[in-house]
């Protein structure tokens, strides 16, 4: 048993253990994804969460020491996003027929997003702080905390939400699309890239190509939609 906390101890000191735990959490989660048919509620990323959480708690590792491995992969955030590039080039053509529809989808979907989560907070009496918090919650996790920072909420708790919205959506968005009868795969990819930034790019990019590109428009989008329109409104509005 001693040789064992040795040896943990030992491990848990190089920044390559917390690194290998996060890409091992996320192959074991993806491997049951695949083996549970696909499907949404056995999404990869909320198991890899739940894996890495529950061993970091078993064993009292603090997120700054974990953080100092994971930050290789938080690193390749910024390539991936880029990466987004290539299946959307692939699809430019519907992109360029479609215009009209991206821009009409992106502003009321920033609109939504932005004023279903304030409106919600608002009628429950909460402080402008957690309104500011909550407000960019369906934009990719640097931009949401940088406008919650600019309008005065907690930009750690902005990306809590911003990585819930991302897991909520992926998991229940198809599921809702499927329900409401929304086939077209250009149309389901704008809702969901949206709605859940990268995570729901990733899920939609595994489930068609061409839901893949633009839900990586969508998210590129709403990014810049919402950075300019709720400082805006807040200034309106607060």
């Amino acid at each position: 048993m001693n040789n064992l906390a040795e040896t943990w101890v030992y491990l848990s000191a190089s920044p390559l253990f917390h690194l290998t735990l996060t890409l091992a959490a996320f192959q074991i989660a993806s491997f049951v994804f695949e083996k549970g048919g696909r499907n949404p509620l056995l999404n990869p990323v909320l198991g890899a969460v739940a894996l890495v959480v529950a061993l970091l708690a078993l064993t009292g590792t603090d997120y700054f020491t974990y953080f100092e491995g994971a930050q290789f992969v938080h690193f390749l955030l910024g390539p991936a996003t880029v990466a987004l590039a290539i299946p959307l080039y692939r699809q430019w053509h519907h992109v360029r027929a479609s215009w009209l529809a991206i821009g009409a989808s992106m502003l009321t979907g920033s609109l939504a997003a932005i004023i279903t989560a304030v409106a919600t907070l608002w009628f429950a009496g909460s402080s402008e702080a957690l309104m500011a918090t909550i407000a960019p919650k369906s934009v990719t996790a640097p931009v949401a905390m940088g406008i919650a920072e600019e309008l005065g909420g907690l930009p750690s708790l902005t990306a809590v939400l911003v990585i819930v919205s991302g897991i909520f959506g992926a998991m229940f968005g198809p599921l809702l699309l499927n329900l409401i009868g929304v086939k077209d795969w250009r149309a389901r990819g704008l809702a969901i890239g949206t709605a859940s930034h990268g995570i729901g790019t990733a899920r939609a990019l595994q489930v068609n190509e061409t839901a893949g590109a633009f839900s990586g428009l969508a998210m590129g989008l709403n990014a810049m939609a919402t950075a300019l329109l709720l400082p805006l409104l807040w200034g309106l509005f607060f």
